[in-house]
């Protein structure tokens, strides 16, 4: 299933992860198309910079158009036209960002939908179940996140580390009773989910015990919420020697080249986010050096050149000036954003690329 292939002595490896629609070398970034598509841009334009796995998001997909439709239309793989691996977020990751809109409870989460104040219950099983009707190839345990609420105390982090296990348990239960007729082959990974905020002590014991299970993978949940960049990297470092290299180990969620070259370089294989997309569509971008640039800046008013000469990506090769683009900022024109994704989704893969 994985195999880790080197390890350098800054604590980079590469691997290889065996999924039942195909091979991915690791490290490797994945692009985020939440509802089935990268906002803007067409499944080949993803791949055509260097993206073997999407992620769709479970919550979401089930809002609309429903997992039994996307089942009906042969899976999430024909319904978006992506031929790689698809990896789903269990609908956890909205336990934090829907806080307002939700209700926790031993069961399962009860979503309140903001659009038609329809209520869906989500129990570990029930994102189990929506996943595999999804038709996907790596599918996340549902988890409970909390993230950084300053009026939350420890007493409240230590219960949802204690309900994640709980509910992982019921996932690993439920993933079992679904495809216990597949074969092996055929049968898509499930990855566990660490949580445990800023304590040490918790994020040890989490993963002591999302590792003790028969889990696929090990996930990192819970930073990049919010947190200072010293202390995200300081959990990183702590958790660094802890991992069962056996296994892939995923952060999700981040996707700053600072943090994904320190997190790669402390045993990191796959990372997602949505920034490469969300920050290209305002028309900020990654140069050489990790450097921000704003094309929306009057000073590229009369700049002929690219976005980054160094840069292999379709826009920056196609020769579209830094003026062109502000322009097209400027006219609040989508091909604007399309082209600014296209490089920074570029710029992530090739940070990738340069570790393996």
């Amino acid at each position: 299933m994985f195999k880790e292939v080197k390890k350098h002595k800054s604590g980079a490896r590469t691997g290889l992860l065996n999924t039942r629609a195909a091979p991915v070398k690791t490290p490797f970034f994945m692009p985020v198309a939440t509802r089935g598509a990268v906002k803007g841009l067409e499944p080949p334009e993803v791949a055509d910079t260097g993206a073997e796995v999407l992620l769709s998001n479970t919550y979401h997909m089930h809002l609309a158009p429903g997992e039994k439709q996307v089942k009906n239309l042969g899976g999430l793989h024909d319904f978006c036209r992506w031929p790689g691996p698809i990896l789903t977020d269990s609908g956890g990751f909205q336990v934090f960002s829907l806080s307002n809109i939700r209700k926790i409870t031993e069961e399962g989460v009860v979503f309140k939908d903001p659009a038609s104040g329809r209520e869906t219950l989500i129990t570990p099983e029930k994102s189990i179940q929506i996943q595999l009707d999804l038709s996907t190839d790596i599918i996340m345990a549902f988890d409970d996140v909390t993230g950084l609420d300053p009026n939350k105390d420890k007493v409240r982090e230590a219960e949802a580390v204690a309900r994640t296990h709980r509910w992982l348990l019921r996932c690993i239960a439920e993933f079992k009773k679904q495809t216990k007729n597949m074969p092996k082959a055929k049968r898509p990974l499930l990855f566990g989910i660490q949580q445990g905020g800023l304590d040490k002590k918790l994020r040890q014991k989490s993963l002591e015990f999302v590792q003790s299970t028969e889990v696929d993978g090990i996930a990192v949940g819970g930073l990049s919420v919010g947190e200072p960049l010293k202390e995200m990297h300081a959990m990183l470092e702590f958790l660094s020697p802890l991992y069962d290299p056996s296994r892939p180990h995923y952060l999700m969620g981040v996707g700053e080249p600072i943090n994904m070259h320190f997190a790669i370089e402390h045993g990191i294989d796959m990372f997602d986010c949505v920034l490469p997309t969300r920050n290209g569509r305002h028309g900020s971008v990654w140069i050489n050096g990790d450097k921000k640039l704003n094309l929306n800046n009057s000073g590229h008013t009369s700049d002929k050149g690219p976005i980054d000469k160094k840069c292999d990506c379709h826009t920056c090769q196609q020769g579209y000036s830094r003026a062109y683009l502000r322009h097209l900022f400027k006219m609040a024109d989508p091909l604007a954003g399309k082209l600014a994704s296209i490089h920074n989704l570029r710029y992530l893969q090739r940070i990738c690329e340069g570790y393996r």
